[in-house]
């Protein structure tokens, strides 16, 4: 006894020094994990074809930016300042389209941005990086340049096969509607798109008005999105295998190729049957003048009762709290329906891509900045939305356990439940506000991390787990499937399209100029269609419309257009035979 309270203040001593030692060391860990070799503060001004939101970067994804990089993003969004190509085109001519430049490269506009001199070849600047992990595809995409180096980075690469869906648990498109108001109703049956005008009527009635007391719609469109033709009016078309080429409507076979102004098309077929459903008083009348974000917030309200999207409608709308309630969108199934779906890209997506700006103050933070973005920490914390996308900061939304990863409980109601306050140490505000605005895609979700787990945590076992609420035990007693990816499988329902980096070749000036003159007609036609007064309205303005994209010369770029949707499905082939 004597000899151990001897011993007991060394040990004491010791454990003092070893918990010294440790709290220097985390001390100096957290302040090296939190500090950065950038001494200057910079503004990066963000280019961005796919961003819905316009302006300076903020919350907790702003934080992570600013602790890392010592930079801000602004964000300098096409899609919400209005002009699309213009703001584009006004920006190059001045010669800065900014500092980081996400947009498409297909149509020769990486080859254009190149010669022009807006952006930079990168070869220096990411030497040696992780990034450098996807050389083949990055290689690939930038061979074809007149000029050697690496001016673009492609998204969405895969290291799956190009027939596996690039998706998750649910497809990219498809009928989804309030699932409880159609179980209300008996689960009446759809054996083709026009059938869901008479339910969706009937769910109407039945819920007259949204959560807070507006008027319910079965549709709300948005214009910010369009571009050779009316987005919104394209996404049936979807549901049917097929997708927009110029204008061209190509299914995922690569078997036919249809002109979206032909009288028969998949696109003419949607804009009648949005113009029944207008007649039928089943479109918002705000369609014409709000934006992406006032549609966000109509389904976030309960005022909308079907989506062709499912990350907008389940993201907005399919809170833990709602679904546990019995309410929520899941898919519905049209009998007839095979749903268009993306194969993963193991060249990446060459249609979307980053670069760095030939003006840029800082260009090594900036390739550093990328380089995080293809990183495994970057993938989770740039890819994390409302709902589904990836988890988001490791310690604040997940963590990994025995099991693998999980959830925290601020991961379960920031992800699963709607919204939450973020703690200050994060950045403050709320998690929505604080969500990555660069809608940029690095990798595709489903793909693993370096544990081996997906980047999509729906994907995750501990969150499948979780789908057990009320609304998704209703979908899967009547569907007999435990997800949606499933059954369209086991349904024959889904058509994969091959992941393939094709690039439509550079287009002329005359076809680029006979096209825009050709998609404003189509585009404002296509609108005036939808709402037109009766039928005989909706096949004068379709006669119009025909006629006079006809006379601007609509032909010739059609022709363009079919050669290249034409290539494109020789191209997927050839990637499919090179894989297997």
């Amino acid at each position: 006894m004597i000899k151990r309270g001897k011993k007991w203040p060394v040990a004491v001593a010791v454990m003092v020094i070893v918990a010294i030692f440790a709290g220097v060391l985390y001390g100096h860990y957290e302040k090296k994990k939190n500090s950065h070799p950038y001494e200057e503060f910079i503004v990066v001004d963000v280019f961005d074809s796919q961003a819905n939101f316009q302006g300076i970067q903020s919350g907790w994804f702003a934080k992570v930016v600013k602790d890392k990089y010592n930079m801000e993003l602004n964000i300098i969004a096409p899609n919400v300042a209005g002009g699309g190509d213009t703001l584009f085109e006004m920006r190059s001519a001045a010669g800065n389209l900014g500092d980081l430049i996400i947009t498409g490269s297909d149509n020769g506009k990486l080859e254009q941005l190149v010669t022009a001199g807006l952006i930079l070849d990168m070869s220096p600047y990411l030497k040696d990086k992780q990034i450098m992990r996807f050389e083949r595809a990055i290689r690939e995409l930038n061979d074809p340049v007149s000029a050697t180096g690496i001016y673009a980075i492609p998204s969405e690469l895969s290291g799956s096969s190009p027939l596996d869906p690039s998706e998750s648990t649910e497809p990219t498109f498809g009928p989804y509607l309030r699932w409880d108001l159609y179980a209300e109703l008996g689960y009446p049956e759809l054996e083709t798109l026009e059938d869901l005008l008479p339910v969706l009527k009937k769910m109407q009635e039945l819920n007259p008005y949204g959560d807070t007391g507006n008027p319910t719609y079965a549709f709300s469109f948005f214009k910010d999105w369009d571009g050779n033709l009316m987005n919104n009016a394209k996404q049936p078309a979807c549901f049917y295998g097929y997708d927009e080429n110029g204008f061209v409507l190509a299914n995922a076979e690569g078997t036919d190729f249809q002109s979206i102004i032909d009288t028969n098309s998949l696109y003419m077929r949607s804009l009648k049957f949005y113009f029944e459903a207008n007649r039928m008083g089943l479109v918002d009348p705000d369609s014409m003048t709000q934006n992406y974000d006032s549609v966000f917030q109509k389904y976030q309200d309960g005022d909308i009762l079907f989506c062709f999207w499912p990350w907008l409608s389940q993201s907005a709308y399919n809170t833990l709290s709602n679904k546990e309630e019995g309410k929520g969108f899941m898919l519905a199934p049209i009998e007839d329906m095979k749903i268009y779906s993306y194969g993963c890209r193991s060249m990446g997506n060459s249609q979307m891509t980053i670069s760095i700006g030939s003006n840029a103050k800082d260009p090594e933070r900036l390739a550093d900045f990328i380089d995080w973005l293809y990183s495994p920490e970057g993938i989770q914390m740039n890819s994390a939305q409302m709902s589904g996308g990836s988890a988001g900061p490791e310690g604040l939304t997940w963590e990994m356990t025995e099991n693998g990863p999980a959830l925290t409980e601020f991961g379960v109601q920031a992800l699963l439940n709607g919204d939450i306050s973020v703690p200050e140490e994060w950045g403050g505000g709320l998690w929505s506000d604080g969500i990555s605005t660069l809608n940029y895609k690095p990798v595709v979700l489903s793909d693993k991390d370096d544990n081996g787990y997906p980047y999509a945590y729906q994907l995750w076992d501990s969150v499948l787990e979780m789908n057990r609420t009320k609304l998704d035990k209703s979908w899967q007693d009547y569907m007999k499937e435990d997800s949606t990816m499933e059954y369209l499988k086991k349904h024959d329902m889904l058509v994969v399209a091959p992941g393939c980096s094709y690039l439509a070749p550079v287009e002329d000036s005359e076809i680029s100029t006979l096209r825009s003159q050709c998609k404003n007609i189509i585009v404002e036609y296509s609108w005036k269609m939808i709402f037109a007064q009766d039928e005989e309205t909706f096949y004068t303005l379709q006669k119009d419309m025909q006629e006079k994209v006809k006379s601007l010369g609509y032909d010739r770029v059609l022709e363009q257009d079919m050669k290249n949707a034409k290539e494109k499905a020789q191209a997927q082939q050839k990637i499919v035979e090179r894989y297997q």
